[in-house]
């Protein structure tokens, strides 16, 4: 059972550490500050703690810190977005990328904590004990108090919103964003880093042939982490609330959450109960009302949402690449696969015995009309931008510009608010048509290609854009860059090619960095808002992942590829000041593993599917290490 307990300490500062750039004589008796300490998850032999530091002075400080002592077993393990020294008593100080603070913002860090003890009292540069005698008591509201919700509000009711009603925002009085001179994000003009993670599932995933009630299905039901059979089919008691809390204590303030277009349709049979894994607890009513909860429950918890229109089906999925995809798909012929969907298309010129979920410009405008309404229609002031079209490979430039700017107009007719984000092409379309992607050795990943942007630009404002390319490594795809190119027999083969030959995967973060630079890069320097809408991988591929995978490579003698490949990704987005968004928060993509760990092994484990375990550590702090070098 998860426990959350919440303590504000509020104080009249009188005195200030050093380093801090408060002005004296600016605060008055009613100018507080003020720190939150949060148990989020307790398990008995420890626990994930959050602790916010919010500015409520009428002064910007240019750094931060807090102190306390543990009166029992407890002692910090492992610590994120803060430096710690001191072993109980404990000092935190801020990182440089969150230790400015305007009035009225705040910055939170989280840790894991081993043993157990009593909320401690908290000092420091913005918290602790005044001479006013305000010692954080409860003084009419719920500040200093065990709470009993599983929000983590500091604003004194149970909606983690700022607004007094239970929908994290006030009507009419929308947060707008833009993008800034430098191709920042920001949010009612302030600067707005963006740590993003894509939670999926809302999207459609293929269910095996073989399962009992739903079999070769398409379920839209969002991954959380607590499956039906789990634990002698009591389940594992996690929550979207709790997740919500751990990955906001890490560092996550904006959710990508795919859709299709199937997921809007409240009574679409995949989008039921009867076809769900979820355990009763957190099982959804259907599909679109998931999607409303989840979008609503980001709001109460300031994290921000990123709606994506991943296919034009929730049957097809990534493999679509077009509006009005038709088969044969790319997996078709795909060797030990058991996904395919050539019985399923999105354009109506098909044979027979293919299911047509039919899907086109006009529908797909529909759709993204009511998307830009949603930020009115629920009340909610988190709805950042929206992600067009995942991955349209299967188009030349110039038919994906105009379909791009036809988005945008729809979009901004609705929403005038909220940012448009525009995915890039492919290095060939389907039927053979080659799109230009700068040097011919390296291949760009779908989605990752706007070469021709350079010379044929996007017609959108540039304060309502955002580029977001995608790019993998050779956990999700083993393109031709990633093969070493001296064995002779290895020259020009990629994917399943290079893995019958034994060709040996090289990692070449120089020849890397020239393939991003010319695909996308270029386009920060021009002041775009670059924003890689997915990026990840598994860290020991080939020895995780599906077992076709696994039993492809399982010649090579490392297992150390991908991680290479990501750090030097995110060495790259570093030097460029690049952000990106994770694919993915939850763990059951087979191509990638997320940001959780899982108790599922395709050979040892397969029950174990769904369970959430714990974090990838390593990488969460290639992620923070990211964050700290775009915010320096």
């Amino acid at each position: 059972m998860r426990k959350t307990f919440r303590k504000d300490v509020r104080c009249a500062r009188r005195a200030l550490s050093v380093g801090i750039s408060l002005a004296l004589a600016a605060l008055s008796g009613s100018a507080y500050a003020s720190c939150t300490y949060e148990v989020q998850s307790d398990w008995g032999a420890g626990s994930i703690v959050n602790v916010t530091v919010k500015n409520d002075t009428d002064s910007a400080v240019t750094a931060w810190n807090i102190g306390w002592e543990y009166d029992g077993s407890a002692r910090i393990t492992n610590i994120w977005n803060a430096s710690v020294s001191g072993s109980n008593p404990y000092v935190i100080n801020n990182m440089g990328y969150n230790g400015s603070l305007q009035p009225g913002q705040s910055a939170s860090f989280g840790f894991q904590l081993s043993g157990s003890s009593d909320v401690p009292a908290l000092t420091g540069s913005l918290c602790g004990t005044s001479d006013s005698g305000d010692t954080g008591s409860t003084t009419g509201d719920d500040t200093g108090s065990t709470t009993g919700d599983d929000t983590g509000s500091t604003t004194g009711d149970d909606t983690g919103s700022t607004t007094g009603d239970d929908t994290g925002s006030t009507e009419g009085n929308q947060v707008v964003f833009r993008v800034n001179d430098n191709g920042r994000i920001t949010k009612d003009g302030t600067v707005k880093p963006v740590h993003c993670g894509s939670w999926f599932g809302l999207e459609g995933r293929h269910e095996l042939p073989t399962d009992s009630s739903n079999p070769n299905g398409a379920p839209m039901e969002l991954y959380v982490g607590n499956t039906f059979w789990a634990n002698n089919s009591q389940g594992t008691g996690r929550t979207i609330q709790q997740t919500m809390d751990e990955i906001k204590a890490k560092g996550i303030n904006l959710i990508r959450l795919p859709i299709a277009p199937q997921t809007l349709d409240a009574d679409d049979p995949q989008g039921q109960p009867a076809v769900f894994k979820n355990h009763s607890s957190v099982r959804a009513t259907n599909a679109r009302q998931a999607l409303e909860d989840f979008i609503k429950l980001a709001d109460k918890n300031d994290l921000d949402i990123l709606l994506d229109i991943h296919s034009c089906s929730n049957y097809l999925g990534w493999r679509a690449g077009r509006l009005d995809a038709t088969p044969p798909y790319t997996d078709a012929n795909r060797n030990n696969y058991i996904y395919t969907r050539e019985d399923y298309s999105c354009g109506t010129d098909v044979g027979e015995g293919v299911t047509v979920q039919e899907y086109n410009e006009q529908k797909w405008l529909e759709n993204l009309r009511e998307l830009a309404r949603f930020a009115a229609d629920l009340k909610v002031n988190n709805i950042l931008g929206i992600d067009i079209f995942n991955e349209p490979w299967d188009y030349t430039w110039s038919e994906w510009k105009t379909l791009a700017e036809h988005a945008y107009q729809a979009i901004n007719e609705e929403n005038k608010n909220v940012l448009v984000w525009v995915e890039g092409i492919g290095s060939a379309k389907s039927d053979g048509t080659k799109n230009p992607h700068g040097d011919e050795d390296l291949n760009p990943n779908w989605g990752e290609n706007f070469y021709s942007m350079a010379t044929d630009p996007l017609d959108i404002p540039k304060d309502r854009l955002v580029i977001s390319p995608h790019t993998y490594g050779p956990s999700v795809s083993v393109q031709p860059q990633f093969v070493d190119q001296t064995d002779p027999d290895c020259v020009g083969l990629s994917e399943d090619a290079a893995a019958k030959a034994k060709c040996n995967i090289v990692i070449k973060p120089a020849m890397l960095k020239k393939g991003w630079e010319e695909h996308f890069g270029y386009l920060k320097d021009k002041g775009y808002a670059v924003i890689l809408g997915e990026f990840g991988g598994h860290y020991d591929w080939p020895k995780s992942g599906a077992i076709r995978i696994q039993d492809l490579w399982n010649f090579l003698p490392n297992s150390d590829y991908d991680k290479k490949w990501q750090n030097a990704l995110v060495d790259y987005m570093s030097d460029k000041k690049i952000e990106g968004c994770y694919w993915g928060i939850n763990p059951e993509s087979d191509d990638t593993g997320g940001l959780y760990t899982h108790a599922y092994d395709a050979r040892t484990n397969t029950s174990g599917w769904g369970e959430w375990t714990g974090f990838e550590t390593e990488k969460w702090e290639m992620l923070q290490r990211l964050w700290k070098a775009n915010a320096e």
